[in-house]
């Protein structure tokens, strides 16, 4: 495995539609663990193939709960409701956050590593990542969305003992 370069706002591959994956190949599968390893080491809870250079239909989601990592290939969504507004920031955009409203239930559908279909169900979190990575195979970023302008994000140091 391998951390890859993540592309930052501004670069054109950003804006571009991604191609779907054809078949599982071991670039593919390379491509996938180091896509989860480049999101945990930038402390990310999703991350698109775009956002490291490769126009494929591909995204990694982990929020944190028992499922994850999400491997999503070639994901669409199938059904959305509600709504929730929020801080929302991005890999490719470091440092930076806005507001962005989104819906609060996405219903999706995707292949995982075996090229099975599957499908997710997600909330609040989930529901916001799912949205957030799939607009980045289409050629979207957050600020598109974003309502009042961005802000600073700040987090606090961790302490050590």
């Amino acid at each position: 495995m391998a951390l890859r370069t993540i592309r930052e706002q501004g670069d054109p591959v950003l804006t571009k539609v991604c191609r779907p994956v054809a078949e599982i190949t071991p670039k593919i599968r390379t491509l996938v663990e180091d896509m989860i390893e480049t999101m945990y080491e930038a402390n990310g809870v999703g991350l698109a193939a775009p956002q490291v250079g490769i126009l494929k239909r591909l995204v990694v989601i982990d929020v944190g709960d028992e499922y994850g990592p999400y491997i999503m290939i070639n994901p669409e969504i199938l059904e959305t409701s509600g709504e929730q507004t929020g801080d929302e920031g991005c890999l490719s955009l470091p440092g930076k956050a806005g507001v962005v409203t989104r819906p609060n239930y996405v219903k999706a559908k995707y292949y995982d590593l075996d090229m099975k279909e599957c499908e997710v169900e997600g909330e609040e979190l989930l529901a916001r990542a799912i949205c957030h990575e799939l607009d980045h195979l289409d050629g979207h970023m957050y600020t598109e969305k974003v309502v009042g302008g961005l802000h600073d994000t700040v987090y606090a140091e961790s302490e050590e003992e």
